[in-house]
C-alpha cells in the first residue's frame, strides 16, 4: 500500500508539472496572437521573420503544438482507454493528424534555419523527420491492430513531442550550471530537449516488453 500511494503521488505531481508546462507554453503563445512578429523569438529571427513562408511555418507550428501536447498526454491514460475508447480514438487522431500535417511540417521548415548553424539546424530537422516518421508508424499498426506496437511508436513520437518542453526546462539548468555562451546553449538543448527523451521512451518500452515477457504463463 505505501508503494501504491507513493506511485499515486508521484503521478499527481507529474501531472501538475506538465500542466504547468503547458501553461508556460500557452503564455508564450499568446504574445503572438494573433500574428504578431514584433515580439519574443521573432525578434532575433530578423533574417527569416520578414519571409511569408517562414511567417506561416512559424505560426502553424506554434498554435498546432498547443493542441499536440494535451492531446497526446492523455492518451497514456489506462482509463481514458477502458471507460472511454471512443474518445480515445478520436484525440488519438487528432494528434496524429495535427502532427503528420501541420506541426511536423512546419517543424522541418523552421528546422532548416534553426539558429546555430548547421548543428542546430540538423537537430531539429532530424527531430521533426522522426517525429513524423514515429507518428506514421503508430498509425500504421494501429490500423493492423497490432496495439501492443502501436503503443511502442505512440511513447516514441510523443517523447518527442515532449521536446517543446524539455528544451526549454534543459535551457535554464545549463545555463545555471556552467555560464555558457547564449548559442552554445541553444546548440545543446537542440540536441538535449529531445535525444534524451528518446532514451528514456526506448528504457520505458523496453521495460514493458520484459514485464510483458515476464507475466505470460
Amino acid at each position: 500500500m505505501p508503494a501504491l500511494r507513493l506511485r499515486i503521488i508521484f503521478l499527481f505531481l507529474l501531472y501538475l508539472l506538465y500542466a504547468w508546462f503547458c501553461a508556460q507554453l500557452v503564455l508564450i503563445a499568446w504574445q503572438y496572437v494573433p500574428f504578431n512578429t514584433d515580439v519574443a523569438f521573432l525578434r532575433i529571427k530578423t533574417e527569416v521573420a520578414g519571409y511569408t513562408w517562414y511567417r506561416l511555418a512559424f505560426f502553424t507550428h506554434v498554435y498546432s503544438t498547443l493542441l499536440i501536447l494535451p492531446a497526446g498526454f492523455v492518451q497514456f491514460s489506462p482509463g481514458l482507454r477502458r471507460q472511454f475508447p471512443a474518445w480515445h480514438r478520436r484525440v488519438g487522431w487528432l494528434y496524429m493528424l495535427a502532427v503528420l500535417g501541420p506541426a511536423g511540417v512546419s517543424g522541418f521548415v523552421m528546422g532548416l534555419v534553426a539558429n546555430g548553424g548547421l548543428s542546430s539546424q540538423l537537430a531539429f530537422t532530424l527531430l521533426a523527420v522522426l517525429w513524423w516518421v514515429f507518428t506514421w508508424k503508430a498509425l500504421q499498426t494501429a490500423r493492423k491492430k497490432n496495439f501492443s506496437a502501436h503503443r511502442a511508436w505512440m511513447i516514441r513520437s510523443f517523447a518527442l513531442a515532449l521536446s517543446a518542453i524539455t528544451l526549454r526546462a534543459w535551457k535554464p539548468l545549463l545555463v545555471w550550471l556552467f555560464h555558457p555562451h547564449p548559442m552554445d546553449v541553444y546548440r545543446l538543448v537542440a540536441w538535449m530537449g529531445w535525444v534524451l527523451n528518446l532514451l528514456v521512451a526506448e528504457w520505458i518500452i523496453l521495460r514493458s516488453t520484459i514485464r510483458s515477457a515476464y507475466a505470460k504463463p
